[in-house]
């Protein structure tokens, strides 16, 4: 059993015991979890258990609300079970870590947003790192009333607005380009060995954001991107076997195979958007398919971003 498996359970056990103690409250909350923790998104193990595993979940409520009935609420919270299913509840008090427990919804969307509210203009689009997209949008909602955690994750899983994605996609393809299809093999043409890995590094990094963005997905933290993207059905497969080949490569005499399984991805990543429409090139240089994805971008200040350095 996962965390979110036992924090569902815990959830279904407490559920009498919390609806009774809150009363009217209750009909103002949202409850799941959701946030950082690879519990939050299904990828933890056993390896995970030697830090912040055990039965717990989030009570959002609005900051108002919680201020208000905060005795009330921790009474609720202190009448639940200390254990269960043989683990230690983390909704003890010295066990939350400000993470599962009664939050305040805005208070947890401006830890992750750096604000409490969705973006409203593609700056603020920008300004938020897709990891924390990613944490604020993950895990599960086991139910949830009329709130404003569950409209604001509502408007957030719909992902980014078409020109902030194109611009983001833009932005992959370029440094696919740069640094997987010229650096790489350039790199390897002069000997210089840490060049080429930092360049296959920008170049693996970049086409994992392209899988994310054409799926519609946040992408998560470093750590949990490859694993994720294997459950994604735009490419997901195709992105595991290219990333499998390029960290299983012991003997110099593969660096060949790499530049194919590079140029494999460009090819099959020019084709995806030429089918959407997004470019009318042949080829596979992805440079200038970035610049196809670019002209459909029509907002000034997306067009004036230096793309390399959004990726």
């Amino acid at each position: 059993m996962n965390g979110l498996e036992l924090a569902r359970d815990f959830y279904a056990h407490c559920r009498p015991l919390l609806q009774a103690a809150l009363g009217d409250i209750w009909d103002k909350a949202c409850v799941g979890l959701v946030g950082e923790g690879s519990e939050c998104f299904g990828l933890d193990d056993a390896l995970s258990r030697d830090h912040d595993f055990g039965p717990c979940f989030c009570l959002w409520l609005d900051e108002a609300i919680l201020e208000r009935e905060k005795q009330r609420i921790q009474a609720a919270l202190a009448g639940l079970p200390e254990s269960f299913a043989g683990y230690r509840s983390r909704l003890l008090d010295a066990e939350r870590l400000g993470r599962v427990g009664a939050l305040a919804t805005e208070r947890f969307y401006r830890f992750f947003l750096g604000r409490s509210s969705v973006p409203e203009t593609y700056r603020e689009w920008l300004a938020i790192a897709e990891d924390q997209l990613a944490c604020s949008t993950n895990g599960e909602i086991f139910e949830e009333h009329a709130s404003l955690f569950s409209e604001i994750r509502r408007q957030l899983l719909c992902f980014y607005p078409r020109e902030i994605l194109l611009t983001k996609l833009a932005a992959s393809c370029l440094t696919m380009a740069q640094a997987g299809q010229y650096n790489y093999p350039r790199s390897l043409a002069r000997g210089e060995a840490a060049a080429a890995f930092f360049a296959l590094s920008r170049f693996a990094e970049s086409a994992l954001a392209f899988v994310y963005l054409i799926n519609g997905r946040y992408r998560p933290f470093y750590k949990h991107a490859a694993r994720l993207a294997k459950q994604l059905p735009l490419f997901g497969e195709r992105i595991t076997k290219l990333l499998s080949l390029i960290c299983e490569v012991k003997e110099s005499k593969d660096e060949e195979e790499i530049m194919e399984g590079i140029e494999d991805f460009a090819q099959a990543s020019a084709s995806y958007l030429r089918e959407q429409g997004l470019s009318r090139l042949a080829g596979n240089w992805l440079w200038d398919q970035a610049g196809e994805i670019m002209g459909h971008v029509h907002d000034k200040f997306l067009r004036s971003q230096n793309l390399l350095r959004l990726t």
